[in-house]
């Protein structure tokens, strides 16, 4: 169980450093699409997805018998573009940016769950919303990113 509260903790930091670059000001005046989400959505979201991350991550570590495999670098690298977009979207006010983060995001979930499925079948399911949302989430990014351009 010592594994599983490994899992999330680095779930719970990534989630943190997240929210370091709140949407604030900046986000507010964008232009944004009317299928945009309302901003309470997120949070709620996003705690059933980080959960569902670690529980899938500590599912194929203990099925690999706590030995690292393409999974879990799969499931390492996806974690750490997801830090990485909070801070280049709302952080670095970086659209375009955050896109390039968000496809390779999407590339690493969809690998994850490829991937996973030798030693999880659960864990890999447990990732499909995740990856429908972050599909959503890019297509969202690109919106706003094409509505505002740079000045």
């Amino acid at each position: 169980m010592w594994s599983l509260l490994v899992f999330l903790l680095l779930v719970a930091t990534t989630a943190f450093s997240g929210a370091l670059f709140p949407p604030g000001d900046w986000y507010a005046a964008l232009q944004k699409p009317v299928w945009t989400p309302p901003n309470w959505l997120f949070g709620p979201v996003w705690t059933l997805f980080y959960i569902g991350m670690a529980i899938a991550g500590w599912r194929v570590w203990r099925r690999a018998g706590g030995r690292f495999n393409p999974a879990l670098g799969c499931w390492a690298g996806q974690l750490a573009l997801n830090g990485l977009w909070s801070w280049l979207f709302f952080g670095l006010h970086r659209p375009d940016l955050a896109m390039v983060d968000i496809s390779g995001l999407l590339v690493l979930i969809i690998l994850f769950m490829v991937f996973a499925r030798r030693y999880s079948v659960a864990a890999a399911w447990l990732f499909v919303p995740y990856a429908l949302w972050v599909g959503f989430a890019a297509a969202l990014n690109f919106a706003i990113w094409r509505l505002n351009p740079p000045l």
